[in-house]
């Protein structure tokens, strides 16, 4: 958008108004060379997972010094009704939580998902649209960690793993049983990490 107004100066300083461009305040996650950024997370959702949440996490990622090769930056997105997390060219987002935890969903999501969701006990009931899944802060957060991150890393992993490192080759399959294969892998540490 346009300027609207000229800037001031204030103490000698050029001072920016209307500055329509998006900040950020990305710092580094613990022990990695990967930033770390927290958007908003908009009207009707909110953020379950902290920085210190994925700092832990990927603490107990037994590969994470090579996982996270290529990899600039994890963002904590604001609230997408589409999508729970998404992956481009060394970014990962994830994406905030409806407010309410509990989420309704259609067949399909609860069919591609029914084994993460019966490990974390989350309680379904049918509605005429399809599945009320009745979400609780704790199961949401590992699903969020459990599945959406490792699954968005599983996509990352896909592009570093091609030969021109560009773009992934194996798509949703691959990175959804790389998530899935990766859960098995430290569900014990992430009980003892996380209290579960």
């Amino acid at each position: 958008m346009p300027r609207k107004t000229a800037p001031h100066v204030k103490l000698g300083e050029v001072q920016k108004k209307n500055n329509w461009d998006s900040t950020t305040d990305a710092v580094f996650l613990a022990g990695a060379a990967v930033a770390f950024e927290r958007r908003r997370p908009g009207a009707g959702y909110r953020h379950l997972i902290r920085k210190a949440d994925l700092e832990q996490f990927t603490a107990l990622l037994p590969d994470w010094d090579e996982l996270a090769v290529g990899l600039r930056l994890v963002i904590l997105d604001a609230g997408d009704e589409d999508a729970d997390g998404w992956h481009f060219r060394g970014t990962v987002g994830i994406t905030a939580w409806e407010r309410g935890l509990w989420v309704e969903y259609d067949e399909w999501y609860l069919d591609q998902h029914k084994a993460i969701i019966e490990r974390l006990g989350v309680p379904t009931e049918p509605t005429e649209a399809g599945v009320l899944m009745k979400w609780t802060e704790e199961t949401a957060r590992a699903f969020q960690l459990l599945h959406v991150f490792l699954h968005e890393l599983g996509h990352h992993h896909d592009r570093m793993t091609t030969r021109s490192k560009r773009r992934t080759a194996r798509g949703e399959g691959y990175a959804e049983e790389y998530a899935n294969r990766y859960a098995d892998q430290i569900w014990a540490a992430y009980e003892a990490q996380f209290g579960w």
